[in-house]
């Protein structure tokens, strides 16, 4: 089975690298942490990524309104979707801003559809 996370960045923000790479750790991360913290158990397709590669594609989007749209997109096909807001300390003037995303881990064929018209980051 091919499994694998989809970390979906805005380009938009023009963020420092340290900062994007933070925040696609912070989606990438929060899949797991959830479910850890509910005690909901992990799916056999999540626990196939954990015990393989890991592996991970970051694809961007040029606005928070895409980003949004995929998120929407990937609740109505049932896939998990975790949407990451950056507090906006260290940039973003202080303002709570919407940076990214992590779809997965799924299969490769789940994810299709909402990221492979998207271009690698």
């Amino acid at each position: 089975m091919n499994t694998k996370q989809v970390i979906v960045m805005r380009k938009d923000l023009n963020q420092r690298r340290g900062k994007e790479v933070a925040q696609g750790s912070h989606a990438s991360m929060a899949f797991l942490s959830r479910r850890v913290a509910s005690g909901e158990p992990l799916t056999d397709v999540q626990r196939e990524w954990l015990a393989s590669s890991f592996r991970k594609i970051c694809v961007r989007v040029n606005s928070e309104q895409e980003l949004l749209d995929t998120a929407a997109k990937a609740g109505e096909l049932g896939v998990e979707c975790h949407v990451i807001t950056d507090s906006g300390l260290t940039e973003f003037h202080n303002v709570p801003t919407k940076t990214c995303l992590a779809l997965g881990p799924d299969t490769d064929e789940r994810l299709a559809p909402l990221t492979d018209h998207l271009q690698l980051y």
